[in-house]
C-alpha cells in the first residue's frame, strides 16, 4: 500500500517536470524534497523561509539535510512580522504567515522557470485547523503527500525506509505558534522562547514545547518524561536561565506535551456557542 503511495508520488513529480519546494527541514518537507530530487534531480529546488520564527538551529538542520540529499537549496527573507494581521496573533495567524511565504514563492518560481510550488503538507494536517493550507492552496500550492493520502505515520516510515536519518525528528512548528491567540507576538519574544527551548534540548529532551503566556514560561513535555524531569533537572538553574532570557515565572504543564493544544480554546469555544 505504501509502495503504491510512493509510486504516485514519483508520478506527481513526473508530471511536473519542474519544482520549487517550500523547505522547511521538517520530516515532511524533507521527504517531499528527497522524492522530488531523485525523479527530477536539479529540475527540484528546495527554499527555505529565513524569519524570527524559525530557530536558527532549525535553519542549519534544514542546509545540512538538503546538503545530504543532494537537492539545490536556497534561503529566502520572509517579512511576516511587518504585517500586523500577523503580529496580532488572531486565530487565522497562520493564514497570514503563510500568504507572505507563497506571495514569495510564487514569484521567485516563476522567474526561475519552476510552473509548481508544492509542500509539505500531509493528509494528517486536513483534519486539524490549519488556515495556512487555505493560503497556499490559493496561490496554487500542491501538496503531494496530502494529494496520494499519506499520513505523518507513513512519512516517518516512508523517510526510514528510503534511509533519511532524520525520519523520527520532532515537529517544530514556527515558534509563533508557543502564544496563545490574541497576544501580540514580538521579535523580543519569539527569541527568548526559541532560547528556552534551546536550553531544554541541550539537556537531552527533544520533544517539547515552551508555551509563553505573559511574562510566563510554560514547559510542556511528554507526560511519561514529566518525573524524570523534575527528580533530575536543576531546577533552580533553570529558572535562573529563563528569566535570563526574558520570563518571570515559570512552569510545568502537567497534563504534558500535546501537538496543537493551543488550538483546544477554539474546540471550547465553539461548545459554548452551542456549535458541534
Amino acid at each position: 500500500m505504501l509502495d503504491q503511495k510512493l509510486t504516485q508520488l514519483k508520478t506527481i513529480f513526473a508530471e511536473m517536470e519542474r519544482a520549487l519546494i517550500a523547505y522547511s527541514g521538517g520530516v515532511d518537507s524533507t521527504l517531499v524534497a528527497k522524492i522530488a530530487y531523485d525523479v527530477l534531480g536539479d529540475r527540484a529546488l528546495a527554499v527555505t523561509a529565513q524569519s524570527p520564527s524559525l530557530l536558527p538551529e532549525e535553519l542549519e538542520d534544514a542546509c545540512i539535510q538538503a546538503a545530504t540529499i543532494g537537492i539545490p537549496h536556497e534561503v529566502i527573507q520572509t517579512h511576516e512580522m511587518d504585517n500586523p494581521n500577523y503580529t496580532s496573533n488572531p486565530i487565522n495567524r497562520c493564514y497570514f504567515c503563510k500568504s507572505e511565504l507563497h506571495d514569495t514563492l510564487k514569484p521567485l518560481a516563476l522567474q526561475r522557470g519552476y510552473p509548481y510550488v508544492v509542500d509539505g503538507v500531509n493528509a494528517d494536517d486536513l483534519g486539524d485547523y490549519r488556515p495556512g493550507i487555505q493560503a497556499a492552496k490559493e496561490r496554487g500550492a500542491r501538496s503531494p503527500l496530502a494529494e496520494v493520502g499519506i499520513t505523518k505515520a507513513e512519512v516517518r516510515q516512508l523517510s526510514k525506509e528510503l534511509g533519511l536519518p532524520w525520519w523520527d525528528k520532532p515537529a517544530q512548528p514556527c515558534l509563533s505558534s508557543r502564544f496563545p491567540y490574541g497576544e501580540e507576538i514580538t521579535v523580543g519574544k519569539l527569541q527568548r522562547v526559541g532560547r528556552a527551548e534551546i536550553y531544554l534540548r541541550k539537556l537531552g529532551l527533544k520533544n517539547l514545547r515552551v508555551r509563553s503566556e505573559g511574562d510566563t514560561a510554560r514547559i510542556e513535555l511528554p507526560p511519561e518524561e514529566i518525573k524524570e524531569f523534575v527528580l533530575t533537572t536543576d531546577l533552580p538553574t533553570l529558572v535562573s536561565a529563563f528569566q535570563e532570557f526574558g520570563f518571570i515565572y515559570v512552569t510545568l504543564d502537567l497534563e504534558g506535551y500535546r501537538s496543537g493544544k493551543l488550538n483546544q480554546v477554539l474546540t471550547q469555544n465553539l461548545m459554548l456557542s452551542g456549535h458541534p
